[in-house]
C-alpha cells in the first residue's frame, strides 16, 4: 500500500508570539487582513493587542458557535468591503474554520465555496494566519472546515485551506473560563485517543497522538485550576495542535455521536465528545481487547489494561468538571433515535476501531444520557 504524509505548517509558539504577527504576515505577502473572530473576544486585551497591529484591516465577528453557511458568505462580503488581501483567524475552532473557508469564497476560480472538494484546482488562496485562543480543536493545523448547512454539519476539505502560519501564544488563552478550558482540552484529548485507535495506516500521526495525549493529560488539570499558568496554557496549545495533526489519521464513533449533539442541541463540541467518550471506549474495549493498552502505557498508569485507561479518563473528566450526562445538558430521551440516525450518517465512525451499527450508536447515546 502506498501512503503519503505531510506536516508543512510553520508554527510560532511561546508567550508574546502574537506580537510578531504583522511582520510575519508581510513576509507572506499580506498587509490588510480580515480578522475573523468571535464576538465575545472583541473587548478582550488579547484582541486589542492584535487589532493594534492591523488598524487598516477589517474585522468580521459574526461567527456562530457552530459556524453556519451564512457566516462564510457574510465574512466574504466583509473581506471585499474592506479591500482585504489576507485573513487572520483569531478565536476558537469556529472562528478558524470560517477564516479558512472565507478565502475560498473570495477567489473567483473556486466557484461555489460550498461545493469545494479536494479534487478542485483552486490556485493559491489569500495568505492565512491562524491564532487559536482555545486549546482544543486543532483547527489551526487542519485542511478542513466544518460548516453547518441547515441542521447538517459538513466537512469541507482542501489542501489550500491549510494555514501558512500558526501562532500559538499562551497569553491569548489566559482569559478562557475554566469550563471552556476543560471542554476544549477534552476535545484535544479525544482527538488523540480516536486518531490513535483509528485503523488507518499513518505511523507519524499515531506517534503524535500518543505524545499529544500524554501532554494533554498532564497539563489540562493545571490549566483548568489556574488560567494564568502560562506553561500549562502553552502546553495545552501544543496538545491541541498535535491532536489536530493526528486526526489526519481519522477519528471514530465519539465524533459521530458528538456532531449531531452540536448541530441539533447546541452542545459545545468538546463537551459533547467528553460526554460520549467513556461509553464508546467501553464498547470498543469489549470487542477489541487491548485497544487502549499502549495509551495506558503512554500516560504511565499502574493499571495498563483497557479498563485502567478508561477509568483514568473518566477520573480526568470528573476532575476538570465535565460531569453529568446528556440529559443534564438539554438532550431529551425522545430525541435519541433521530440523533442515532444522524450519527450513523456521519462518516467518522467508519474509522472506529470496531464497526458500529445505527442501533449500536443509539445504545451508546442511551448510556451517555
Amino acid at each position: 500500500m502506498i501512503s503519503s504524509f505531510a506536516f508543512p505548517t510553520s508554527i510560532l509558539h511561546g508567550p508574546g508570539a502574537l506580537r510578531e504577527a504583522a511582520d510575519r504576515l508581510r513576509s507572506l505577502g499580506g498587509a490588510r487582513p480580515l480578522i475573523v473572530t468571535d464576538a465575545g473576544l472583541l473587548p478582550t486585551p488579547a484582541f486589542q493587542s492584535l487589532r493594534v497591529l492591523f488598524p487598516e484591516g477589517g474585522v468580521f465577528s459574526g461567527v456562530h458557535p457552530n459556524p453556519l453557511e451564512a457566516d462564510v458568505n457574510e465574512g466574504a462580503a466583509a473581506y471585499r468591503e474592506h479591500g482585504c488581501d489576507s485573513v487572520i483567524g483569531f478565536g476558537g475552532g469556529s472562528a478558524l474554520d470560517v477564516a479558512k473557508i472565507v478565502r475560498a469564497a473570495v477567489v473567483p476560480s473556486v466557484g461555489k465555496w460550498s461545493e469545494l472538494t479536494w479534487k478542485v484546482q483552486t490556485g493559491p488562496l489569500p495568505p492565512f494566519i491562524a491564532i487559536p485562543t482555545t486549546a482544543g480543536t486543532g483547527s489551526e493545523v487542519g485542511r478542513s472546515s466544518v460548516i453547518t448547512f441547515g441542521t447538517t454539519k459538513r466537512v469541507i476539505f482542501h489542501p489550500e485551506l491549510l494555514a501558512r502560519l500558526v501562532i500559538l501564544d499562551p497569553e491569548v488563552t489566559t482569559g478562557l473560563p475554566p469550563k471552556l478550558t476543560a471542554a476544549t482540552g477534552a476535545d484535544a484529548i479525544v482527538h488523540c485517543i480516536e486518531s490513535f485507535t483509528s485503523p488507518v495506516f499513518h505511523p507519524l500521526c499515531e506517534a503524535i497522538a500518543v505524545e499529544g495525549l500524554r501532554i494533554g493529560c498532564q497539563f489540562l488539570p493545571r490549566a483548568v485550576a489556574d488560567g494564568s499558568d502560562l506553561e500549562a496554557r502553552g502546553m495545552m496549545l501544543i496538545a491541541a495542535t498535535m491532536g489536530g495533526i493526528a486526526f489526519q489519521k481519522d477519528l471514530g464513533a465519539v465524533h459521530s455521536l458528538s456532531h449531531p449533539l452540536s448541530a441539533h442541541f447546541g452542545v459545545h463540541h468538546g463537551l459533547a465528545n467528553a460526554l460520549c467518550l467513556i461509553p464508546v471506549m467501553r464498547f470498543n474495549a469489549a470487542r477489541k481487547p487491548g485497544v487502549y493498552r499502549r495509551l495506558a502505557v503512554a500516560i504511565d498508569l499502574e493499571d495498563q489494561s483497557d479498563e485502567g485507561f478508561i477509568s483514568s479518563m473518566a477520573g480526568l473528566l470528573e476532575a476538570v468538571g465535565l460531569t453529568g450526562g446528556l440529559r443534564a445538558h438539554g438532550v431529551s430521551e425522545s430525541a435519541l433515535p433521530m440523533l442515532a440516525d444522524a450519527a450513523f450518517a456521519d462518516g467518522c465512525h467508519a474509522t472506529n476501531p470496531v464497526p458500529v451499527t445505527r442501533d449500536d450508536l443509539l445504545s451508546l447515546y442511551e448510556q451517555a444520557l
